[in-house]
């Protein structure tokens, strides 16, 4: 990669250990209950060109089904003390969670109150929402009061982060992703149809050996190229240490990008560059990798990015909207 080319890292985690009990995933041995904030994030990063521009990511802060705000409006409220801070300015979009479900009263409601939590400053870098699908009920997010939701976000030029897991959910979450993009843009003109960015490659299963015909993978890579139809749809090319069984993970970038070829060049093929954005899924990335090399896993993910590149034959203009082009486009920044 040209040392040239900005980075802006399109999926970033951040959070103090203080609040770490406040989100779902929390348990009092995790490694992630320790501080995760934006000095240890930059810590990480030592290997980039220049300290990367970064699109902050919520965390799964608990919800009470979506019926108590307070810790997702904690959360903004961290956000805003990031982006007032020091070197808040590496901070380029912030995703906060939204109560989608709820239907688009209740979501204008808590955007509202998000807001007036955010203040002025912070509110302008706040690009979109997201609410987790992975963990949901199959249905959940094809229910009136959630397509609703999405089309409120659309008109308001908000995006969705997607996040949904093929790899323990099965093909269900694929085929009714398609479905809510269809139905989010149904009767919606054009500039109003709300930009869907999908996270971690919809979570695959990288353990699968004979791709030609393993059903899983099948159904996988034509979710992808049917995805990619709707040009208002992205990519994040992250998350993918946590998809991989250990003996993968822990073996070189060069071996890495050899095994998960396949999905790799789907994606690629699918979603084209243009459509396609680096991201680290920092801090979680680390859980995936051996003891001895998780203060190194942003960076071995970066190189893994950089191989993919190159195998690609991608050219300078299109390596940059990969590194960072495409996160502008797709977040409006």
């Amino acid at each position: 990669m040209s040392s040239s080319i900005p980075i802006i890292d399109s999926h970033i985690h951040l959070f103090d250990s203080s609040s770490a009990p406040s989100h779902n995933w929390y348990t009092p041995s995790s490694p992630l209950s320790a501080q995760h904030s934006l000095p240890e994030y930059l810590s990480s990063t030592t290997s980039a060109p220049q300290p990367p521009g970064f699109i902050l990511i919520e965390a799964d802060r608990k919800n009470g089904s979506s019926k108590d705000w307070t810790n997702p409006l904690e959360e903004i409220s961290f956000a805003r003390s990031i982006v007032t801070g020091e070197q808040g300015n590496l901070c380029l979009a912030i995703i906060p969670w939204a109560p989608l479900n709820l239907g688009s009263e209740k979501l204008q409601e808590y955007l509202t109150q998000a807001e007036s939590q955010a203040g002025p400053e912070t509110w302008a870098k706040i690009k979109g929402f997201r609410y987790l699908l992975q963990d949901k009920p199959n249905c959940h997010g094809l229910t009136d009061s959630f397509i609703d939701s999405l089309k409120l976000l659309g008109r308001k030029k908000y995006v969705f982060d997607v996040g949904i897991d093929q790899h323990r959910r099965g093909r269900i979450q694929l085929e009714e992703l398609v479905d809510i993009i269809d139905r989010s843009h149904e009767d919606v003109e054009e500039d109003d149809k709300v930009v869907f960015i999908l996270n971690h490659l919809c979570k695959p299963d990288l353990s699968i050996r004979n791709q030609t015909v393993d059903p899983a993978f099948i159904a996988w890579r034509t979710a992808m190229f049917t995805l990619s139809k709707c040009h208002r749809t992205y990519m994040k090319l992250s998350g993918l240490f946590e998809e991989m069984p250990e003996s993968l993970s822990s073996r070189s970038p060069e071996e890495i990008v050899s095994a998960i070829l396949p999905w790799l060049a789907v994606v690629v093929a699918a979603f084209g560059p243009n459509r396609i954005m680096f991201g680290s899924n920092w801090p979680v990335c680390t859980l995936a990798v051996p003891e001895e090399e998780k203060e190194n896993a942003w960076k071995k993910w970066h190189r893994v990015v950089e191989l993919v590149c190159d195998l690609a034959g991608l050219g300078e203009e299109d390596q940059a909207m990969l590194w960072s082009g495409t996160a502008k486009k797709a977040y409006n920044i």
